[in-house]
């Protein structure tokens, strides 16, 4: 790529690429939809001696693209930022070429690729088209208001349902582990992951409070979980739900919407314009239906596109060409 200059990233990047992804969501979306904090857990994520790019320009960054392992069974996302077309075109031979490797070296004959692209982002949608992916599903941002000052009343909660809220101990956490991983176990992109590598990855996160941790237990029994953070905190003073889960046993009682009216009236306390959170508008639940029940409304679509890449020696070495001038 002659004229640019290409390097692997450091964490004390963060700052120059937040830049650049804010630029880029400005000119989607017309405004920066992701803080310092974010881009710094992405990067917290990365393999960066392997799995991410920066591009310049007359030491200008172009460009960001990164591909990062989900869990072992050859599920990879990806990214690709870029202000120049020639920087996005390289930029996605490389991590599609990665995202090869990555599942080739777990011992998989195929790459399940995912690139989460805004509603509004033609320009991303024609190169993941042009690069073998398709639109799997979607993602809405939620969102609810909370009016200035005013309190939001406490749900009531039914007899033989208790809830467990406050800073918690192991055996909550574990709790937690257990109705999250059982609960989306047959979502969009779900990969499972043990009790170790979940606290890991939820602390991984600036963002992430246990303190605002919730579980409902069913006449004693673990039932339903939700697990706020303050993710949306800097940049839109709103409370984030992270995760909502309600074992299948348990399901169709309620407790999701319990759960959702908690943690909004915790939020409202705290001083929040209002609670967001994401759901995936093909979930094995009618989970869209609920957050439009509870007086939330749709604020941003995020459409996850997909392809599964043979990580044969044909596919590798095509991918491989393409993607030289930025080995």
């Amino acid at each position: 790529m002659n004229g640019y200059e290409i390097r692997r990233p450091s964490r004390a990047d963060a700052r120059a690429i937040h830049e650049l992804v804010a630029e880029i969501d400005t000119m989607v979306i017309g405004r920066p939809d992701s803080t310092l904090d974010d881009v710094a857990e992405v990067l917290s994520e990365l393999d960066l001696a392997a799995g991410s790019w920066l591009v310049y320009e007359g030491g200008r960054l172009v460009g960001w693209g990164w591909a990062c392992p989900k869990g072992t069974g050859g599920d990879v996302d990806i990214d690709v930022r870029a202000l120049v077309p020639e920087v996005a075109d390289r930029l996605w031979a490389r991590v599609l070429s990665r995202a090869v490797e990555i599942a080739r070296g777990l011992g998989h004959g195929r790459a399940r690729v995912d690139i989460g692209v805004y509603r509004e982002d033609a320009e991303l949608q024609a190169a993941a088209k042009a690069h073998g992916l398709a639109p799997a599903t979607s993602f809405h941002r939620m969102r609810i208001d909370h009016a200035g000052g005013t309190s939001v009343a406490d749900a009531e909660i039914p007899a033989g349902v208790m809830m467990e809220s406050g800073e918690p101990g192991e055996e909550r956490l574990r709790t937690a582990h257990r109705i999250q991983q059982e609960g989306f176990a047959r979502h969009f992109g779900f990969v499972p992951r043990t009790f170790d590598e979940w606290v890991s990855a939820m602390e991984a996160a600036p963002a992430n409070d246990w303190s605002q941790l919730l579980v409902a237990r069913v006449d004693g029994e673990p039932a339903a979980m939700l697990l706020g953070t303050d993710h949306f905190l800097a940049d839109e003073n709103c409370g984030y739900v992270r995760t909502l889960s309600v074992l299948p046993a348990f399901r169709g009682r309620g407790l999701g919407r319990l759960l959702l009216r908690t943690a909004f009236a915790a939020d409202a306390r705290r001083g929040r314009a209002g609670t967001i959170l994401h759901v995936d508008s093909n979930n094995v639940t009618p989970a869209l239906g609920l957050y439009l029940s509870v007086g939330m409304r749709s604020v941003l679509v995020i459409d996850a596109w997909r392809a599964d890449l043979p990580t044969g020696p044909d596919r590798s070495e095509a991918v491989g060409e393409i993607s030289e001038s930025l080995a």
